[in-house]
């Protein structure tokens, strides 16, 4: 759904040389692995060609892998190699991986690293330009393997698999599995690496469902906590562990597993924005949103950083959304509404500016905007903004057209937004829209039914970090019922969402509405909104504007 952004950082372009040990000069793409099952990470810089990777220690944390190399400088692009890995800073790895074994053609595990730093990883599949430079490397690691440690010669066997001739990314599950179960023999040898550990839960989760919800009963993900949940019981700083057990927990039943190694991970590479960014994923979930919008907070200062090279840069627009649907959670509307200005300013696309000025009721602004997006859904949920300013503004006769289009719309497109139907999110905006115009025509009981059908479609989208929307339907119709003299009923609604959103203020004032007009005050439902609400800047009058 969201269109390209260029990623800023001092590599740029495509190709980096690839200067073979007892083999002829390659010039092979560091071409950025297929991103179809993650649109909002396109975004990741490259490499110009010929230009090669410095070492930025000011960027980095202190984690290191020691390998087999008598030169001090391969190691040092190696670790800058495997952190930026971690952090999916995939070209940037790839480059220093390649500054790694320049620098010492003899190194096994470099020529390791650079191939690892080109396979799949949780965001995007292996390309068959990186499948064929990754099977050069791999299969010069295995020729200078003897002078490596078993546990290297190992790995580098494992890998062999990884990167067979003729790759076909179309075809990827029998090599990944492959992989994984090679990694398993290496993983039983040396159950107490951390870094083997870390590289065969790669291997594993490969092997999962990127997207949906994820099953603490289900015995593949329990196999994979496992492996992850023994690294972190003894390092809970370990970058790659650490990534991946948040991705492995924030759609469980339990994301708030993931807390402890939360609190670490950003000073693990302290300015890769990939990095800064991700423990949000996990408090979201449990409702730390404070932390959330501090977090993507500083994941778009590292992305401004890289712009200046002086950090790694991954998934801008993507910090940029979190930012703002974890600021609108939190009452943070200037907040809120600058990253949404910003993601509009960076990726052309000012859905998300139109729909967190909905969300703090700053109608006049909607109206003023005139950066409406070319078509499809982003157009559609713009269109929304607009359509329910116009009618906050007395503009019916405008809603209602405004409408009309959605409703024609949302019955007849195939569009997604990222991998969500689109005429499930626009169809949840066009009820919340109908209810309120039902409303203004005093016909509360069909707006509650309309609402009812945005909470109903809302239901059925499937887990998704940010979320398409900064608000829920839930807040309307909790509303909707509260005006209605109907608090039971209301209490219910705003109780269920905050099982969604855990302490969010807007929730959280709705159900003490609720409560008060049943003659009853909660002191753990007033105390959750004071200290939920404390870094709000603005004065909440309803659950809704």
């Amino acid at each position: 759904m969201l269109p390209p952004a260029l990623s800023t950082n001092f590599l740029r372009g495509t190709n980096v040389l690839l200067t073979l040990f007892a083999a002829t000069a390659l010039l092979v793409a560091v071409s950025i692995p297929s991103q179809a099952a993650a649109p909002h990470n396109k975004h990741m810089s490259m490499a110009k060609p010929g230009t090669p990777i410095q070492l930025l220690p000011e960027a980095l944390g202190t984690y290191e892998w020691q390998i087999s190399t008598d030169s001090p400088e391969a190691r040092a692009f190696f670790n800058q190699g495997m952190q930026l890995r971690w952090a999916y800073n995939m070209p940037e790895s790839v480059a220093s991986m390649v500054r790694a074994r320049e620098l010492d053609p003899t190194c096994a595990m470099c020529f390791w690293g650079e191939a690892f730093s080109r396979g799949s990883f949780l965001n995007g599949g292996m390309s068959a330009e990186q499948a064929a430079a990754a099977r050069i490397a791999i299969r010069q690691a295995n020729r200078l393997k003897a002078d490596s440690s078993p546990m290297e010669q190992a790995l580098i066997e494992a890998a062999l698999v990884r990167y067979p001739e003729d790759y076909d990314p179309a075809e990827r599950r029998p090599v990944d599995q492959a992989f994984a179960d090679a990694m398993a023999g290496v993983y039983a040898k040396y159950p107490n690496n951390h870094d083997v550990a870390a590289v065969y839960a790669v291997s594993l989760f490969l092997l999962e469902n990127r997207r949906g919800y994820r099953d603490l009963a289900d015995p593949d993900l329990q196999r994979l906590h496992g492996v992850l949940t023994g690294v972190l019981a003894e390092d809970i700083k370990h970058p790659g562990a650490c990534h991946l057990y948040i991705h492995a927990t924030e759609s469980s039943q339990k994301p708030e597993l993931a807390l402890d190694c939360a609190d670490h991970l950003a000073s693990t590479v302290p300015v890769a924005s990939h990095i800064q960014h991700m423990p949000s994923h996990t408090w979201n979930e449990v409702g730390l949103w404070g932390r959330s919008v501090r977090a993507n907070i500083a994941a778009n200062n590292a992305d401004r950083r890289a712009a200046q090279g002086k950090g790694f840069s991954y998934g801008p627009t993507h910090n940029l959304h979190m930012l703002l649907f974890a600021a609108s959670y939190d009452g943070q509307g200037a907040v809120a509404t600058q990253a949404g200005k910003d993601y509009r300013k960076y990726a052309g696309d000012a859905q998300f500016e139109a729909t967190t000025l909905i969300r703090f009721g700053r109608f006049d602004e909607v109206l003023e905007l005139d950066h409406r997006p070319k078509g499809g859904a982003s157009a559609a949920i713009y269109d929304f903004a607009k359509g329910y300013a116009m009618l906050k503004s007395g503009s019916l006769r405008d809603a209602q057209d405004t409408l009309a289009t959605l409703q024609d719309y949302a019955a007849t497109t195939d569009d997604k937004i990222r991998f969500h139907p689109a005429k499930n999110v626009v169809g949840v905006l066009v009820n919340i829209l109908a209810g309120e115009i039902q409303l203004t025509e005093g016909q509360t009981e069909a707006a509650i039914e309309s609402f009812e059908l945005a909470v109903a479609l809302e239901d059925r989208l499937d887990y998704d970090e940010p979320e398409p929307l900064p608000f829920a339907a839930r807040h309307w119709l909790g509303q909707a019922l509260l005006d209605a003299d109907q608090p039971t009923k209301a209490e219910a609604v705003f109780r269920a969402e905050l099982k969604d959103h855990p302490h969010n203020g807007w929730s959280l004032f709705g159900l003490q509405q609720a409560l008060a007009a049943q003659g009853v005050s909660d002191n753990s439902v007033n105390d959750d909104f004071e200290q939920s609400w404390a870094r709000a800047d603005i004065w909440l009058t309803g659950s809704k504007y």
